[in-house]
């Protein structure tokens, strides 16, 4: 039942976004996750997606929890801004889709975070979505910096 809400609100808003990019002459922004386009559905997917999922940590603007450069009492680190300000955009498509769905230990070995595992919870579409959400929202030198360290990852794969 959730996904067919998430479902029907996501192309509910696709089409609303497409109503005013259609409305403003503007074509939409042409974003790639994983070698893929996506387009208005499957960032708006996203955006639902992420408010369900990921905002309790990540927060509801990105913004990450405070302090999220220092160490916990526990010895983790905070869960980090995925905004502009925070390192999101220094890493590869893989490897973020790596660390949602199998967590930072499947990057970093032996790695703990606080952050949960994924797999099985969200599905392959629903965490590309997420990171299409993520990446709309940063600034063009970002998502150009982005693409690059991506392209570059997939070069030496």
């Amino acid at each position: 039942m959730r996904r067919y809400l998430l479902g029907a609100s996501a192309l509910a808003g696709a089409l609303t976004a497409l109503a005013v990019w259609a409305g403003s002459g503007d074509e939409p922004p042409s974003l790639t996750v994983m070698g893929e386009t996506v387009g208005p559905a499957a960032i708006e997917l996203g955006r639902e997606v992420y408010a369900e999922s990921c905002a309790s940590c990540h927060g509801a603007e990105l913004e990450g929890q405070p302090d999220w450069r220092r160490r916990l009492e526990s010895g983790r680190m905070p869960a980090p801004p995925h905004d502009e300000t925070g390192h999101t955009w220094h890493h590869a498509d893989g490897q973020l889709f790596t660390i949602t769905k199998q967590g930072v230990g499947a990057v970093v070995p032996g790695y703990e975070s606080d952050m949960p595992v994924f797999e099985g919870i969200l599905s392959d579409e629903e965490i590309i979505a997420v990171l299409a959400y993520i990446k709309s929202t940063w600034p063009e030198r970002e998502r150009a910096f982005q693409a690059e360290v991506t392209a570059n990852a997939e070069e030496g794969s």
